[in-house]
């Protein structure tokens, strides 16, 4: 697996060859630490303590040769960034999900720690009108208690439940732990594949 480019507009994405896997969420719910733990690789996408560094689609070819991507996108919802910024990403990540034939699945992660948040459903919105299917993914598990995980999750699963185009089984995940990231990497292989 190896990083491929970054595309701040649709015009610099790569060419639309083989099958994509787009992980989105709000800033600082850990896409780049997942990244990294989903592929074995402790560094492939950069991760920060400062949120919303990811401002551009960036995409990891897997294989040799190329047989399919990863594309981590901006992180949504961070409040400290200028309202242009925020606007501009959000366009570039509605245009990408509505247009790009090879996406097979979007992961929308969710942070254990707050749970589906407005902003949240907006995005799982815009992937029910785009009619692109999508899992949702609870990160950051282990920095919960077990009784507020099953809660989080049972509210997270009702909430799938009202959306068409997401997966009613809910993947609950810790990079640090390891915890459902075999369970992930299914998920994700089987994507490429259907």
């Amino acid at each position: 697996m190896a990083f491929l480019l970054s595309a701040p507009k649709l015009e610099f994405l790569p060419e639309p060859t083989v099958p994509e896997v787009a992980f989105a969420g709000r800033s600082n719910v850990g896409k780049s630490s997942l990244l990294n733990a989903l592929t074995g690789r402790k560094s492939l996408a950069r991760t920060s303590v400062t949120p919303g560094r990811t401002q551009e689609l960036n995409f990891f070819d897997i294989g040799d040769p190329v047989s399919c991507r990863l594309v981590d996108m901006p992180g949504y919802g961070f409040a400290k960034a200028p309202k242009d910024v925020v606007k501009k990403w959000r366009f570039l990540i509605n245009d990408y999900l509505r247009g790009r034939a090879v996406l097979k699945r979007s992961l929308v992660l969710i942070d254990a720690r707050h749970g589906i948040k407005d902003i949240d459903r907006e995005v799982m919105t815009m992937l029910d009108e785009a009619a692109v299917g999508y899992r949702l993914v609870i990160t950051k598990a282990d920095k919960i208690k077990a009784s507020a995980l099953a809660e989080v999750q049972a509210r997270t699963e009702a909430e799938a439940r009202k959306h068409p185009a997401a997966h009613p089984e809910i993947l609950v995940t810790s990079s640090e732990k390891g915890m459902g990231i075999a369970e992930l990497r299914a998920v994700v292989l089987d994507a490429f594949e259907s």
